[in-house]
């Protein structure tokens, strides 16, 4: 997934009709000041950061005038916030508040549908209130075929206790929210709080948004102002975990190529996703391994996306060892596979015979696979030995091999 700043996702309630506060964008504390003069006082100043609960890590703040908007706006701007250093702030008019309400929409992979869910709790975590008053929380599942009519917005905005216009009002935000979240190939969509002013706006005053990385090609206007795969990062993406997800969209109806890099290690680590990738990892680090990353591949990727992610996984300065561990395959065919690595090795000119190498791979077209990589010189192994016997493996691979160079 990949997440998309509040100014942004902002922009595009905006451009849907959907009223939200008005913000700039600074990306010095004396610009948040002139803002904040252009504007009109009091403010708040957020950090502009990827990541939600902003309000708890103290990166949301108030200001009355000038030299406090400043003051606030210099001490963010020093700060991390979830591992994100804040290198931007939102500068917004402070609202009247009357009422706090929350509407998000979410895809549900269990249900494989959207949901909608709602609360007169807004402002507040969400979690937090599921945990303590689930009662207070709506939820509507939407069916990708028959769609989302206005009078289910209506229905829901009703359940949340709003008459006459603030019913009104909350119908149109809801059933626009809809359009927008589909419009863009959200996985989430969230308005905390979206808040009725003392004067009866219906007011947008924050928001989360992420959307499917698989869609970006949908979105050429959006596409450049998100950043792929951030949305499973704790932190921000590395230039080479960049470089990787630029492969993953490069062909993105053609299989999935991930890739996260590790502090230190040296082992190039490529498997194939999932409970058994883990068991993996972990199988590594007890036998005394240290891998550098941690690489999957899925959904029959090409020659040319197995290629540039097996070389950006031996790029990483450190890296001695390569190990691709998978579990049987039945959608990716290994030949195809088989020739990536190859190519990789071959462009990198990368000699396995002296470079520890380890492949266990099995599954479609998996006696093909074993003649390429024979042919390269490449130990392989289909399942003929456990996938944690192929961890102990390059572990000691490495071993004799760099104890003998010592």
């Amino acid at each position: 997934m990949a997440r998309v700043l509040e100014n942004v996702g902002k922009e595009l309630l905006k451009k849907s009709k959907i009223s939200v506060s008005d913000f700039r964008t600074a990306e010095t504390a004396e610009d948040a000041r002139q803002f904040a003069d252009d504007i009109g006082y009091p403010v708040v100043i957020k950090a502009l950061v990827a990541v939600g609960k902003r309000g708890k890590a103290g990166a949301v703040r108030f200001a009355q005038n000038g030299a406090e908007a400043e003051k606030n706006a210099c001490e963010i701007l020093n700060m991390t916030v979830c591992n994100f250093p804040v290198e931007f702030l939102l500068v917004e008019k402070k609202l009247d508040i009357a009422q706090e309400l929350y509407i998000s929409i979410t895809y549900d992979s269990s249900e494989k549908m959207p949901i909608i869910i709602a609360s007169r709790e807004g402002g507040v975590d969400i979690e937090d209130l599921a945990n303590t008053q689930p009662n207070r929380i709506i939820k509507t599942p939407v069916h990708t075929i028959e769609g989302f009519h206005q009078f289910q917005a209506k229905e829901i905005a009703s359940a949340l206790d709003l008459k006459g216009k603030d019913l009104q009002k909350a119908t149109s935000v809801i059933w626009r929210l809809y359009k927008v979240f589909d419009q863009y190939d959200a996985t989430i969509l969230e308005i905390n709080p979206l808040v009725i002013t003392a004067s009866g706006e219906m007011v947008a005053a924050a928001i989360l948004m992420a959307v499917d990385d698989d869609g970006l090609y949908r979105q050429p206007t959006l596409s450049p102002k998100v950043e792929p795969g951030s949305d499973r990062a704790w932190r921000p993406l590395t230039e080479l975990e960049k470089k990787m997800v630029a492969v993953d969209t490069a062909e993105p109806y053609r299989g999935t190529a991930r890739y996260t890099e590790m502090e230190g290690g040296n082992i190039g680590f490529l498997c194939g996703g999932g409970g058994g990738s883990l068991l993996v990892y972990d199988a590594l680090l007890r036998y005394g391994g240290k891998p550098a990353n941690y690489a999957e591949f899925g959904g029959n990727p090409t020659q040319t996306k197995v290629s540039r992610l097996v070389k950006g996984v031996l790029s990483k300065p450190g890296v001695a060892g390569f190990i691709v561990d998978t579990n049987i395959t039945n959608n990716t065919q290994t030949d195809v596979v088989a020739k990536g690595i190859v190519q990789a090795f071959q462009e990198m000119n990368i000699n396995p015979e002296t470079f520890p190498t380890i492949v266990r791979l099995a599954g479609i077209n998996d006696t093909q696979a074993r003649k390429i990589f024979r042919d390269a010189g490449v130990p392989y192994y289909m399942d003929d030995i456990t996938m944690e016997a192929a961890a102990r493996l390059i572990v000691e691979q490495m071993d004799k091999t760099y104890r003998q160079k010592d």
